[in-house]
């Protein structure tokens, strides 16, 4: 899709093929794109067919690194008999080549592709190098401070570097340490933990309302810590995150300093989301009671869609957290996905259970054992299941017309 900016905001028809859009650009590396990140989601929730077409429409198209191996039969086969993480390690890495590789195709040459990278995950280095040498034109990560992100892409200085933080203290902290390298981020995503699903950006359950994380706090200080800086610092992109499913809510936040924002859950549930129909439903359907915050495997806040499995789990999550023993504490699955791991390590503070196997059941639709990440707000569309140029179309001002149900 080819884009013809309003600077004054005005509505504007298409011409030509060239739809005019009611927001400024985004800017980064000296592209300009629509100023939607799509949110990067694993276990192979934002695959090639979501980012690709994501980036085809202009805007960035994210895909999320962690057990891309579970999308391709052929490497998956071998590993059923093997259980050996270093095969499991290297089958993830040409899961995200081809990730890549397949994501170029659809959104063409000139489509902005970056890949979300958790710092948590035991191979990030690797996943961080894989995704560069693959061609993604970003990567983002979060997770943990990225704080060695510069040196992991030294020899890709045409990638543009993302981190994904939640509140100022860690913006200084990452944006002085590069600096120190000779590297700025080239825009920085703050998530608000009240909002976003998934792994979300604060350390402890009692820490996800603070205010201290509201972006009319949060979005000022950073703005006026940045411009403190002053040159290139002063214009690094702000990116909030969470809780974003309309075009008046972008408005607001571009009038509190933000460059542009970053959806995730709207984009999952879209028909290009390379999740089973069964997740979609899943997240589409979940009335706000359902969703429900609980300490994850990763030893982070996480927030999800309250499924059979969550319930389960939840409703023995006390004995299993009392029965945690580091001693004698291995990983069951043998992938050895996380750095840290509550289960693996049998750290009594953190979740129970693998995180890997529940999520990637919720990606293949398995309603009874899936665990289905979601954000907090309600999805722009309600129920339906609509397509990725629809989203994009009604987060910038306009009204696809309403079809069907699927």
């Amino acid at each position: 899709m080819l884009l013809a900016h309003e600077e004054n905001g005005a509505d504007g028809p298409e011409e030509n093929g060239i739809m005019a859009i009611k927001l400024p650009v985004l800017e980064i590396k000296g592209r300009s794109l629509l100023p939607i990140i799509q949110g990067g989601m694993g276990v192979g929730v934002s695959a090639h067919r979501l980012a690709g077409t994501v980036a085809a429409e202009g805007a960035v198209g994210t895909i999320a690194s962690v057990e891309l191996r579970r999308l391709h039969e052929d490497l998956m086969r071998p590993l059923r008999r093997l259980r050996d993480p270093d095969a499991t390690a290297r089958a993830n890495l040409l899961a995200l080549d081809r990730e890549v590789q397949e994501a170029r195709r659809i959104a063409g040459k000139d489509g902005f592709i970056a890949v979300n990278v958790m710092r948590a995950i035991t191979h990030y280095r690797e996943h961080v190098l894989q995704a560069l040498k693959s061609g993604a034109d970003a990567i983002v990560m979060g997770a943990g401070l990225p704080l060695d992100l510069p040196e992991l892409a030294a020899d890709y200085p045409r990638a543009a570097l993302i981190p994904i933080l939640s509140e100022l203290r860690g913006v200084q902290a990452v944006v002085r340490r590069w600096m120190r390298r000779g590297r700025l981020p080239d825009a920085i995503v703050i998530e608000h933990p009240r909002y976003a699903g998934g792994h979300l950006g604060a350390t402890q359950m009692a820490e996800i309302n603070d205010p201290r994380f509201d972006f009319a706090t949060v979005l000022p200080a950073i703005r006026d810590f940045l411009f403190s800086l002053g040159g290139a610092a002063a214009r690094i992109p702000i990116i909030p995150a969470g809780g974003i499913n309309s075009f008046q809510r972008i408005k607001d936040l571009l009038a509190l300093g933000a460059s542009g924002v970053q959806i995730g859950t709207p984009f999952a549930v879209t028909r290009e989301g390379d999740a089973h129909d069964n997740f979609k439903r899943v997240l589409a359907e979940a009335e706000p009671a359902d969703i429900v915050t609980f300490m994850s495997a990763a030893g982070l806040p996480a927030r999800a869609v309250m499924s059979p499995w969550l319930r389960r789990y939840l409703s023995h999550e006390a004995a299993l957290m009392a029965r945690a023993n580091p001693q004698c504490a291995r990983c069951p699955s043998r992938t050895e996905c996380l750095t840290h791991c509550g289960f693996k390590d049998g750290n009594p503070a953190a979740g129970q259970f693998c995180i890997e196997t529940q999520l990637a059941a919720a990606q293949r639709g398995n309603v009874q054992q899936g665990l289905f990440f979601r954000g907090a707000a309600a999805l722009p569309f309600g129920k339906q299941i609509r397509s990725v140029q629809d989203l994009l179309r009604f987060l910038q001002g306009e009204n696809p017309v309403m079809d069907a149900p699927v």
